[in-house]
């Protein structure tokens, strides 16, 4: 390892052995001036945003205000790792929480601020220190976070952005210094990270791929479905883990909410990301556009149908497309990461839910029905880690959020998150 990195590591061990001893209220009244700051310099950060992964800006900006958002949740947020009292024959009994240490954040492209801020901010509430790898297209993203963290006043070495290859990440999680490592990317970096943090016996957290399934029963408000349905596909021009990727549409109603729901997914065109208007960007990166293509033409060789052409408009962009699919099609196995769509028709409430769990991904799925009994049924039966119900699958910083099966493991959001890198301590003793 560099000696660069070597000394960049010690300093953020150095930080967390102060950070450490600050009292978790004192470390809240930091993440009121970093809201402050992401709220009053929204603009800015959303065009850096746009300008690296070509996201429509109106949707930059939205997820800065989301960040901000999160911040002042946790600057708010009760004290769950205080020091717990238990009742036994010892004259103290306690159980501590304490943070692990240097945590690594191995962090994507889709959402460049939002990823890293909402697995920085509750780690280091809880008394941790982070360094961040973020992707190769987003070092801006990364040096901005960092800049901002210490001008709200975090010392230095608490968030640290790190440009760093691959074969770096496998050395950082094996130094002594690496407490545990966070990673929100593709069901194969999951697997890389956790055999590397496996090896060295650390903990770590994945958020991971997913196909999420889109349940529309026959008794569902089908304008709501369709209009909503598009723009769970197309937000973010379809590069969303949480994604509805997989429309699964009741017989009864296949044939009418094909119609509105393609009605209204041919209102999402791809244009300039700058502009405020503008609803579908570009993709993120040429070679993201070329895998699309090929799942496509992969899609339509196993037996798929197109509802509506996947057109591609130059290099990196595409005027979205829908599938109409068949079960056994290999492509229903994968993720279809950007603005292409698989619908399925089934005859009752049992096949629905056979498909929707028929992946290996399970991260938030989507019912739209009328009938409380149903819904509760399919959020009852449903593989998955959140279910949404008559409305589009979206973090709620309020509410932990996290993958079952091959979308990962381990908890981000809410009260929850903050005991995802501490440790209990048990403390007993007689006088």
């Amino acid at each position: 390892m560099e000696q660069f990195l070597q000394n960049t590591l010690q300093n953020s061990q150095d930080a967390f052995q102060k950070w450490r001893k600050i009292p978790f209220e004192e470390r809240q009244k930091y993440f009121t001036q970093l809201s402050e700051i992401l709220n009053d310099r929204k603009q800015e950060f959303g065009e850096i945003i746009t300008k690296e992964m070509n996201k429509p800006i109106s949707q930059s900006v939205s997820e800065i205000e989301k960040c901000a958002a999160l911040c002042d949740y946790y600057a708010t947020a009760e004290n769950i790792l205080k020091t717990e009292q238990v009742e036994t024959e010892f004259q103290i009994s306690e159980i501590h929480h304490e943070p692990l240490g240097v945590i690594l954040g191995v962090m994507p492209w889709n959402f460049p601020f939002w990823q890293a801020i909402r697995f920085a901010v509750p780690t280091i509430l809880a008394g941790n220190v982070i360094v961040l790898k973020h992707a190769s297209i987003c070092e801006k993203s990364g040096e901005t976070m960092q800049e901002i963290f210490e001008e709200a006043g975090f010392p230095k070495g608490i968030f640290t952005f790190l440009k760093v290859s691959h074969t770096e990440v496998e050395e950082m999680i094996a130094h002594p210094i690496i407490r545990g490592v966070s990673l929100t990317g593709s069901e194969a970096a999951g697997r890389k990270i956790a055999e590397t943090a496996g090896k060295n016996l650390k903990k770590c957290v994945l958020e991971l791929g997913g196909s999420d399934a889109f349940i529309v029963c026959e008794d569902a408000d089908l304008e709501k479905a369709a209009k909503d349905g598009a723009q769970a596909r197309l937000q973010n021009n379809g590069q969303t883990c949480v994604a509805g990727k997989r429309f699964i549409i009741h017989e009864k109603i296949y044939q009418d909410f094909v119609e509105k729901f393609t009605e209204e997914y041919q209102k999402y065109q791809p244009e300039n990301p700058m502009n405020e208007e503008t609803k579908l960007g570009l993709m993120a990166r040429e070679d993201l556009a070329s895998d699309l293509e090929k799942q496509y033409q992969k899609a339509l060789n196993n037996g798929a149908k197109a509802i509506v052409a996947l057109e591609s408009v130059g290099s990196m962009a595409f005027k979205p497309g829908i599938l109409e699919m068949n079960p056994e099609n290999p492509i229903a196995q994968e993720e279809l990461f950007g603005p292409l769509a698989m619908v399925f028709k089934v005859k009752n409430d049992e096949e629905a839910l056979q498909i929707a769990n028929n992946t290996m991904f399970g991260l938030g799925n989507a019912v739209f029905t009328s009938n409380k009994e149903r819904a509760l049924f399919f959020a009852e039966n449903l593989e998955s880690g959140s279910v949404a119900i008559n409305q589009i699958f979206r973090s709620d910083v309020r509410l932990p959020f996290g993958g079952r099966k091959n979308s990962g493991y381990g908890v981000e959001l809410s009260l929850y998150a903050l005991k995802e890198f501490t440790a209990p301590k048990t403390i007993i003793g007689k006088f």
